[in-house]
């Protein structure tokens, strides 16, 4: 797992809690919580990574947040009551202004009634907690700090257990009212396969982890042949992780390269025509596979993209998260903070 640049020169000496300024970053997946504490410039001090609850309550949920941000605290000489705020990226439906989360659906058993995440883990913590949204916060960290310094417009595309998106338009990070971004949830083929949103040819429906994973158990049961389930057993895990995909394609297993061809494709004509309509400078690629899978393919996402594209010799590039997969966390951390004056 690469560190940030910015914390990549030099070695840093140890500083004690009283003249370090701290905070908190939260990056909440389905398959995983990332935590960091992070200085003003937003080098990582300290980072913890535990499973996310799969059938929890989301008290459950928060409590496991809680757990892991202490343990990142920890690992940086802290408490998180010393951490100036935390701040969490979330997927599903957030309100920042309340500190709610609901709509959720990859995350422990989800729930769709609004749940006070920023009340319950500032009680917890013991500091004040901001919420946003999980790739939009990922997406402002590779703008400012990541793959994204070159440009002043771009797209995140967050390839994971769902497919998210974010957005910044000339400098400014673009939530409308708040659902910007949400490239998964592009229509690729009218009436086609059942997204876990309920709605039917969404992006994410194709080329989500989840959605692969179930579409991989119906396969099982109709009698093809993988083993992407054998590997998943013998890692102790209870789904299929970007690092078991991964290991599938290095493997050159049949029915994971037939998914994730298929993923690719969908991926390429759905930011296509994102592209058409924003027309902004590059695509940022994150996410556990688009991070794990990495330049190949990215590459792979530009070629099945090109012939999509009104001007293609204006066609942006897709690059790569240098973050890696801190990047949501770093991101939420960054959230937290005051503005600089």
């Amino acid at each position: 797992m690469r560190e940030p640049k910015a914390a990549e020169p030099g070695r840093r000496k140890a500083r004690g809690p009283s003249t370090e300024e701290c905070w908190g970053g939260v990056d909440l997946g389905g398959t995983k919580i990332e935590a960091v504490v992070v200085d003003r410039a937003g080098s990582v001090l300290g980072k913890m990574r535990q499973p996310t609850p799969s059938d929890g309550e989301p008290g459950d949920v928060v409590r496991a947040i809680h757990e892991t941000l202490e343990e990142a605290a920890q690992s940086a000489g802290l408490t998180t009551r010393q951490l100036l705020g935390v701040g969490v990226g979330a997927p599903g439906a957030v309100n920042a202004n309340e500190g709610t989360l609901g709509h959720v659906s990859n995350v422990g058993r989800g729930w769709t009634t609004p749940y006070p995440v920023a009340g319950d883990l500032s009680a917890r913590a013991g500091c004040p907690v901001s919420l946003g949204n999980d790739v939009q916060v990922a997406v402002m960290a590779e703008y400012r700090l990541g793959a994204g310094r070159p440009y002043r417009s771009l797209l995140g595309v967050w390839w994971g257990t769902g497919v998210g998106g974010g957005l910044v338009l000339d400098g400014v990070p673009w939530r409308g009212r708040g659902a910007a971004g949400e490239v998964g949830h592009m229509v690729v083929k009218p009436g086609g396969a059942r997204c876990g949103c309920g709605r039917r040819g969404c992006l994410e429906a194709y080329a989500g982890r989840a959605s692969m994973e179930r579409r991989a158990h119906k396969a099982v049961r109709r009698g093809e042949e993988t083993d992407l389930f054998e590997w998943m057993r013998k890692k102790g895990r209870s789904r299929l992780t970007s690092s078991i995909w991964a290991r599938a394609l290095a493997h050159e297993d049949a029915l994971a390269t037939w998914l994730i061809d298929r993923a690719v494709r969908m991926l390429g004509a759905g930011l296509a025509s994102a592209i058409n309509l924003l027309d902004v400078e590059a695509v940022v690629l994150g996410g556990g596979l688009g991070t794990r899978l990495g330049p190949e393919y990215a590459s792979r996402i530009h070629e099945a993209m090109r012939p999509h594209i009104f001007v293609p010799e204006r066609q942006p590039p897709v690059c790569v998260a240098e973050l890696g997969e801190l990047s949501g966390a770093i991101g939420a951390a960054l959230l937290a903070q005051p503005p600089m004056k």
